[in-house]
């Protein structure tokens, strides 16, 4: 049968052996791993170590027969992650949603990994039908990268594709498999609500992404608010204690600022995975929201009724607050009301981290903690300026 889905769907369960004996025979995934797990030796003889890490992979996928059974691999180290990486994970929200309907999970973007992965984390925990996570296709470098992440249930957001009619083309076909996926075949899907992380700790949702959802709306049957409602869209608010990310993104943010261009170095992207796998980040929070169903007339009003939902869900930590007063004085004023976490970071330690960066990048590296404090007073009816 024809698939029209075929070069951006996850995989499916047919297909999961054929996919992890391709990956254990993929000298680049093989050399990667060694890099990872042997240091020096993976350099000094790559040829040695292959087999090595031929066998540890079989070992860890023994008896992996499809999706399900891949994403218990993951969950392995999604624990382990959590236990060294962070000070507590908790949830917020996800009790009011019904575990039965699939929804169209739309989030701040802080982590290019971690964001999906910690919902995901959360619907499992809570017996919820793990998701189906849009990727974008620039962060697909390596063959072996995109069967890893489609084995995961990722599906592929084309954004190298070159021309406006191609654009279009594959947006059209992106936003028939969402509502493919979470009407015909009762899956919830992952999206962020921008394309991008929100360097500067201003979470805002891109009314583009709204308008590409709509494109698989029959304008002949139903209006475009019964569209968005029929989506079931429930924002999320995934928050981090101490982001793994804030040096380089200060950086970014003052090149830009002070040259009014930044120029990505090779597999930056990468990097900025790994760090944010690997680095500490304090305490994590996820809170959902409520599925939208209001009678919205355009994406400018659906990407603000998501907006309203996330920022007054986001959970503050220590680190907003400790960053909102290192730049506006330790006596700026809050509302008695603004509720925060309790965290790990002391203000001292906190001031440390930052204290460490460049002079000039600090007012950056503030602002990416800060700006959810602005972000809560403006809605609360006090406007000062973001940072």
């Amino acid at each position: 049968m024809n698939d029209p889905f075929a070069d951006i769907r996850p995989y499916r369960d047919a297909e999961v052996p054929a996919v992890l004996a391709r990956l254990t025979r993929d000298p680049e995934l093989l050399d990667a791993l060694a890099s990872l797990r042997l240091g020096w030796l993976a350099k000094l003889a790559p040829a040695l170590c292959r087999p090595l890490v031929r066998r540890y992979l079989g070992r860890e996928l023994d008896g992996v027969g499809d999706v399900h059974g891949m994403q218990m691999v993951i969950k392995g180290y999604m624990d382990r992650m959590i236990a060294d990486t962070t000070g507590g994970f908790s949830v917020s929200g996800l009790d009011q949603l019904d575990p039965t309907r699939p929804y169209l999970f739309m989030s701040n973007h802080r982590d290019i990994a971690m964001d999906p992965a910690f919902t995901n984390y959360a619907l499992h925990q809570g017996g919820h039908q793990t998701i189906r996570i849009a990727i974008g296709d620039n962060l697909l470098t390596k063959p072996w990268v995109s069967d890893l992440m489609r084995l995961n249930k990722s599906f592929i957001v084309k954004r190298s594709v070159s021309g406006p009619r191609e654009l279009l083309a594959a947006s059209k076909n992106l936003s028939a498999y969402i509502r493919h996926s979470l009407l015909e075949e009762r899956a919830p899907v992952w999206i962020a609500q921008r394309e991008g992380r929100a360097k500067s700790g201003i979470d805002r949702t891109e009314p583009a992404v709204i308008k590409m959802l709509a494109m698989s709306r029959d304008k002949q049957q139903c209006s475009f608010a019964e569209h968005i409602r029929e989506l079931a869209i429930v924002p999320v608010a995934i928050s981090y204690e101490l982001d793994p990310c804030d040096a380089l993104k200060a950086n970014e943010l003052h090149q830009l600022a002070s040259t009014g261009a930044y120029k990505k170095a090779a597999q930056e992207d990468v990097a900025s995975i790994g760090r944010g796998i690997a680095g500490q980040k304090g305490r994590v929070h996820v809170s959902f929201g409520r599925p939208l169903s209001g009678d919205y007339e355009d994406a400018d009003a659906v990407a603000a009724a998501v907006d309203d939902q996330i920022v007054a869900e986001y959970c503050l930590h220590p680190s907003n607050i400790h960053a909102y007063r290192m730049l506006h004085g330790e006596d700026a004023p809050l509302p008695d009301n603004l509720y925060r976490e309790e965290g790990d970071c002391s203000a001292s330690a906190f001031r440390a981290r930052i204290e460490a960066m460049p002079e000039a990048h600090r007012p950056y590296a503030l602002g990416i903690y800060a700006n959810a404090v602005v972000s809560k007073l403006a809605r609360l009816g006090e406007t000062p300026a973001p940072c």
